[in-house]
């Protein structure tokens, strides 16, 4: 075998179409673009026009609105925070809070709070600050012996105190 012996499979490469170069080619005229008009024409497209029937977008329902006001929390799950402890990026003296998990490795991000929710099991004893908490985690950290604080939404920079 030799390096000029070397070449692709047969049919894995297409020569691109050469449109506008003649009728023999057979996209010569029109290029494949039909007859005049709108259409034919390069940039100009009516996106979702119907043919002068009222449109699907227009057609049905507008639904539901974005709360401006939503805070998004980042959520951690019990076994997450286990497999932190066994692997020693937590430590179960200090508190685990956002600021902790981020440090850790954990999260990546605070976002607008914590979140913990119930997901795995907790063998290890922790104290755990965060904003929000399912029940099925508070019980499962109290189980363990640890205690969980559910602290008051973060607030923004210029809120009303």
């Amino acid at each position: 075998m030799k390096l000029s012996d070397i070449a692709d499979n047969a049919g894995s490469r297409k020569k691109r179409m050469r449109v506008g170069r003649g009728i023999g080619s057979g996209k010569g005229k029109q290029s494949g673009r039909g007859g005049k008009g709108q259409t034919a024409r390069s940039g100009v497209r009516i996106k979702g026009f119907e043919g002068g029937q009222m449109p699907m977008h227009r057609r049905l329902p507008k639904r539901g609105f974005n709360n401006i006001f939503r805070v998004e929390y980042a959520e951690i799950n019990l076994d997450r925070l286990q497999d932190a402890v066994d692997a020693k990026k937590l430590d179960t003296g200090s508190v685990v809070n956002v600021e902790a998990l981020v440090k850790a490795g954990v999260l990546r991000r605070a976002k607008g709070g914590l979140r913990l929710l119930g997901r795995g099991e907790l063998k290890a004893k922790l104290n755990i600050e965060v904003h929000g908490a399912s029940k099925t985690a508070v019980e499962a950290v109290e189980k363990a012996g640890g205690s969980v604080k559910i602290l008051a939404p973060a607030k923004e920079e210029g809120e009303a105190a």
